[in-house]
């Protein structure tokens, strides 16, 4: 028994070593990346997200419709987006503005009367919405429709797709600046 117990206890202070200094190298916007995470990376098994720029089309179809966004370069140097999302025939979301990176995250400012900001976490291949989104957010959407949770998957990664993305109407989504 006494046996038993000093093998768990040197096990479990094996397990409890304090991580060494550069154990885990802070990427995007520090974010820790584990030794994994980054031999992967460092072999190109992954892509570094943190230097891919979210310039480009992203879009899903499903049953009620497709959702879109269009990211474009801004002369200030940050992004402009448009987005639309369709969960049917009259319960929709669509809206523009400003776009910025901080780190694995893009932070959409939409333009308009009440400011409706969202974090949205952006991973190199799509744009995936907080599942909570601030209530200011509401206008931008017609019947039931809201923007929580919604995911965007990168299909296209230049401008000039993302200049020819149409909404529902065939308006474009995005517009040179």
């Amino acid at each position: 028994m006494r046996r038993t117990s000093l093998f768990l206890a040197c096990l479990l202070a094996g397990c409890q070593q304090a991580a060494s200094p550069g154990a885990a190298a802070p990427d995007r916007g520090g974010a820790a990346a584990s030794g994994l995470e980054r031999a992967a990376i460092a072999t190109g098994a992954i892509a570094d997200a943190s230097r891919i720029a979210p310039v480009g089309l992203f879009q899903r179809r499903h049953e009620a419709g497709r959702d879109s966004l269009c990211v474009l370069p801004a002369k200030s140097g940050d992004y402009r987006f448009g987005l639309e999302a369709i969960f049917g025939t009259e319960q929709s979301c669509h809206g523009a503005g400003t776009a910025r990176r901080a780190g694995d995250k893009l932070i959409l400012s939409f333009s308009g009367g009440r400011k409706c900001i969202i974090v949205a976490q952006y991973d190199g291949d799509q744009v995936a919405l907080p599942g909570v989104v601030d209530m200011a957010c509401d206008r931008l959407c017609d019947g039931r429709g809201n923007l929580e949770g919604v995911t965007f998957p990168r299909i296209a990664n230049d401008a000039g797709a993302a200049l020819r993305a149409r909404d529902r109407e065939e308006e474009p989504l995005c517009e040179a600046d």
